[in-house]
């Protein structure tokens, strides 16, 4: 074969090979029988033959050294020589079946002979070779989603295994402007766009966190130019309308984060409250006594077990209304004796002349001792009644229980404090600014909205319809006749036509949840929220089952989830979610696809856990620093393209393609809406009088939305 040779090894380290190229070789071409081929220009390939396989090296750089030499005659003076080398970083092997594998596990040595590459070579490199008909794809080891195409070798697709890409977590990463969003459109796009072995994808699972409000176009269209798989992928898009995410669904996890309670003292009666608010959801199905009034008792009966009997005035404080409340509650517990009791307590009043003051020496004892032995039977018997749900009281904290907001501020607060001995007016002291804050977010639409904090009532089935709405699932248990939010809003985003004949059957294939209007205050609580919530849900499949739904959740702009540094001094819930799938996520299905542009700003912990990279540009030498540390060593010298490398250009690396390569992306089709504004076709047109309408986009924006007209205001004028 030594027709094919264009060089030697002259130097070999672990992933390099240092070649000079053949002195006869005139040209960076060389022609063979098949055709002329290229041997030096960055991002091709060459071969290192090495017995019966061959060793696959990619040019990352080319040079050429002048050799002077001067001969000992002193009268002659010989021309420079130049000498010209290429460094090629070993990235493959084909073995001697023709099978390519990713890797060296034998290497040159000096002097081993270079070879250029051939059509066949490429063949075995990009997996390009047409099966027989009678063999199907192998979805498990197949390379075989195009998308996009090599640079330099402008007629071979580059193709990913769609498994390993999804299956083990994946990063987009680049500048802005670099094309991310239409990287990620384009892919999704092919994934519906390709055939299966004569089959198209029904029942995928793609959950996009639209940070910016620019993936609807790409799965959706427009009115003029739909997508043309609109009807297979089925996308819903959950807006600022639909994006309700009850607040009963948070764990104390959630709750501390967004309402701050300080840890000394406000944070365990929070918990509490929650508890007992929680509690109370299941209490009321047997109508036990509040814990309020519970507390009162407890008092009352210490009182008269106090200094021989010797009464307080206090005792006496408000037990003619505490009596009529008792009286009037609605309960399963008997409340006879204890009503019988305190009435013999109010005749004993009375006796009492002014407040510390008594008449003809004690109250009566006999009441006294009867009373307190009342009290403390009954008590004894309705806490006896009540232990089943009391011992669940602290488990309940982190279960999906609806209970009302405003009541956890105006009773559970009280019953958690009064709960505490000898310490009551200090605690409501100490939680007085946790109250004041909740009852500030309550009152504040742009919180209460999303989180639903005014939901008077529960809604039934409510975390079934929640799962199944962000899965796309909820045909599934939609109900023409229910008008909860949820299938109120799916009615109205399908239409009357489209509910008959989506609504049974269809699955939506792909959800966009528009978070660009959520305020930055709850931001990060509902994406963590939502994420954990889809990682519950599918822990809890049988052993069997488990893996049976797998699904993608793409983080646009990631960084402002999943942050490395923390923003203040408490960490992300977020990033404790997401963290959290990112290694556990996998056995069950979930797949994290981020996008970021700051990679350095990016949790260490979810990017360890990406086994495919889609890089663009990165400019920022922090980023590309940062990015060079993810991958291995031999894959650096690829990576110092990323400043240079033009929009909707990428290297892909990483266990979802067969090698590390540059490609250019296919072009999405509709593209995100993340266009470059055109600043000089725009100044020199004239626009009508009416854009942009400012007082629509102000009342729009007043009540906290965004101005969609139904016709474009932009026209220019004739």
């Amino acid at each position: 074969m030594s027709e094919r040779s264009i060089g030697k090894v002259i130097s070999v380290d672990s992933f390099r090979a240092y070649i000079r190229l053949d002195d006869n070789l005139k040209s960076l071409y060389k022609s063979g029988y098949e055709d002329i081929f290229e041997v030096a220009r960055i991002n091709s390939y060459v071969i290192i033959p090495i017995g019966s396989d061959k060793i696959v090296a990619m040019v990352t750089s080319v040079r050429a050294i002048d050799e002077t030499e001067i001969a000992k005659n002193k009268e002659a003076i010989f021309l420079t020589k130049s000498a010209r080398y290429l460094v090629a970083t070993m990235i493959g092997t084909i073995e001697n079946s023709g099978k390519y594998i990713q890797g060296v596990y034998n290497y040159p040595i000096l002097d081993n002979p270079v070879w250029y590459v051939t059509s066949q070579d490429l063949d075995n490199i990009f997996d390009q070779k047409r099966k027989k008909d009678t063999e199907g794809i192998n979805f498990e080891d197949d390379y075989y989603l195009p998308i996009g195409t090599s640079p330099s070798f402008s007629d071979y697709k580059i193709k990913i295994n769609p498994d390993k890409f999804f299956g083990k977590h994946a990063a987009i990463l680049g500048n802005t402007g670099s094309g991310k969003s239409c990287t990620f459109a384009s892919i999704i796009q092919s994934i519906f766009d390709f055939d299966y072995d004569g089959k198209k994808l029904q029942n995928a699972h793609v959950i996009i966190f639209d940070t910016n409000g620019e993936y609807k176009q790409a799965f959706q269209g427009t009115k003029e130019a739909p997508y043309k798989n609109l009807e297979l992928v089925n996308p819903f898009h959950i807006d600022k309308d639909g994006m309700k995410v009850p607040f009963w669904f948070m764990n104390f996890a959630d709750f501390d984060y967004l309402f701050e309670p300080t840890s000394g003292t406000q944070a365990p009666v929070f918990k509490h409250a929650l508890g007992l608010a929680k509690n109370q959801t299941q209490a009321l199905n047997q109508k036990l006594i509040p814990q309020v009034f519970i507390a009162r008792l407890t008092t009352i009966l210490h009182e008269c077990e106090e200094n021989d009997f010797k009464i307080k005035n206090t005792i006496y404080d408000g037990l003619d209304n505490f009596g009529i409340e008792l009286a009037a509650l609605d309960t399963d517990f008997d409340k006879t004796n204890l009503l019988s009791a305190l009435r013999e307590l109010l005749k004993e009043k009375d006796k009492l002349s002014k407040p510390g003051q008594y008449v003809n020496g004690n109250v009566s004892s006999a009441v006294l001792t009867e009373s307190s032995e009342i009290l403390r039977r009954e008590l004894s018997l309705y806490y006896s009644s009540a232990n089943k749900i009391e011992i669940t009281k602290e488990r309940n904290i982190d279960l999906p229980i609806y209970f009302n907001f405003q009541g956890l501020l105006e009773r559970f607060f009280d019953e958690a404090i009064s709960e505490q001995e000898n310490s009551g007016n200090r605690l409501r002291e100490f939680v007085s600014t946790l109250r004041l804050r909740l009852q500030s977010y309550l009152g504040d639409e742009r919180i209460s909205q999303p989180l639903l904090l005014n939901q008077k009532e529960e809604i039934p089935n409510i975390l079934a319809k929640f799962i199944s709405f962000i899965l796309g699932d909820f045909c599934k248990i939609y109900k023409t006749e229910e008008t909860d939010l949820f299938t109120d809003f799916y009615k109205k985003q399908l239409g009357k036509e489209e509910i008959e004949k989506l609504a049974a059957n269809k699955p939506s294939q792909i959800t966009i949840i528009d978070m660009s209007l959520l305020p930055y205050e709850v931001l990060e609580t509902i994406t963590g929220l939502i994420g954990r919530l889809i990682l519950d849900f599918v822990s809890r499949f049988p052993e069997n089952d488990r893996g049976k739904l797998p699904m993608v959740i793409a983080l646009e702009e990631a960084q402002n989830y999943i942050p490395e540094k923390n923003r203040g001094d408490r960490e992300s819930i977020a990033k404790k979610v997401f963290e959290r799938i990112a290694r556990e996520g996998r056995k069950y299905g979930i797949s994290l696809l981020v996008s970021s542009q700051r990679p350095s700003e990016l949790s260490k912990t979810v990017l360890s856990q990406c086994n495919s990279f889609i890089i663009h540009r990165l400019q920022n030498p922090e980023d590309q620093k940062y990015v060079r540390q993810l991958v291995s060593a031999a894959n650096e010298d690829i990576l110092q393209q990323l400043p240079i490398l033009p929009q909707q250009h990428v290297v892909i690396m990483g266990d979802a393609v067969r090698t590390p390569v540059q490609a250019r992306m296919n072009t999405a089709s509709p593209r995100p809406n993340s266009n470059n504004p055109k600043f000089i076709e725009n100044w020199t047109m004239e626009l009508t009088k009416d854009f942009p309408n400012y007082e629509k986009i102000a009342e729009a924006w007043e009540k906290g939305e965004k101005y969609n007209p139904t016709e474009p205001d932009v026209e220019p004028k004739e």
